[in-house]
């Protein structure tokens, strides 16, 4: 069976950074995807077939962009089997529609829903102290995992093809994005019981008044819990908290 260089590989790699480049409503990502492709087609088939081949790569197509590496890895090995005369397990078109959606759902609930709020709440965190390596913390949190998903899903498609799916499925995902969601939420309901007693403190008021933002924490952990989109929850704890500073600065107006 033929084998593709690193440079190749390479190209195909860097392409799939703009998969969204060209999205659109009719195909969405179809477009970024088969300019991610035309390396690897144009070495196994010449400009000739290009146009024939292309047909199964620019149609529809939409999963999570930190993902959509595995599965352009998987249809590299489809392609190089059947370049080489081997009937594939499952046709491109086929392997693309059955992955790209269980993909994008896992990938939105543990990079979008799950590290995104978890890195944010700690780079807030650190820039309540007043540091300004918080946006570089954050930037590195929130890249980190995304591109090791990028380079080891891409290399495991390549070198397992459709068996690549277990490759993720060994990674429990799903329990993943759970576990960071909660994670995020508990950080998050931390940085405002801390903006809440630094308030306190600035206005020398008493600091066992921050304990009325308790039950607003516990609120949040509790709807997490029950399945509550993260970006609600966030809307909520900044709602909840506001309301307990300015109930604990009206308690406040009676103490001594």
């Amino acid at each position: 069976m033929q084998s593709l260089g690193k440079l190749r590989l390479l190209q195909v790699w860097l392409r799939l950074l703009l998969l969204q480049g060209s999205w659109n409503f009719e195909r969405l990502q179809g477009g970024g995807w088969f300019y991610a492709m035309v390396p690897v087609l144009r070495t196994l088939y010449g400009e000739k077939e290009l146009r024939r081949i292309a047909r199964e790569h620019v149609g529809y197509f939409n999963t999570h962009p930190y993902l959509a590496p595995s599965v352009a890895g998987a249809v590299i090995r489809i392609e190089l089997e059947r370049a080489a005369g081997r009937e594939p397990e499952i046709g491109i078109a086929e392997f693309k529609e059955m992955v790209a959606a269980p993909y994008a759902a896992v990938g939105d609930a543990l990079f979008w829903g799950g590290l995104r709020p978890l890195a944010a709440g700690i780079s807030l965190l650190l820039a309540s102290k007043g540091l300004a390596i918080a946006p570089i913390v954050f930037l590195l949190l929130f890249n980190a995992l995304p591109l090791w998903f990028r380079i080891v899903g891409f290399l495991s498609g390549y070198e397992l093809g459709v068996k690549s799916v277990e490759f993720l499925q060994h990674r429990n995902l799903p329990d993943l994005a759970i576990r960071t969601k909660e994670t995020s939420v508990v950080l998050l309901g931390g940085v405002a019981a801390f903006m809440v007693f630094q308030l306190l403190n600035i206005e020398k008021k008493p600091l066992w008044l921050g304990f009325l933002a308790v039950p607003a924490v516990l609120l949040c952990a509790y709807l997490a819990g029950r399945g509550i989109s993260t970006l609600m929850l966030v809307l909520l704890s900044a709602g909840l908290i506001m309301l307990c500073s300015l109930f604990s600065a009206d308690v406040a107006v009676w103490l001594p």
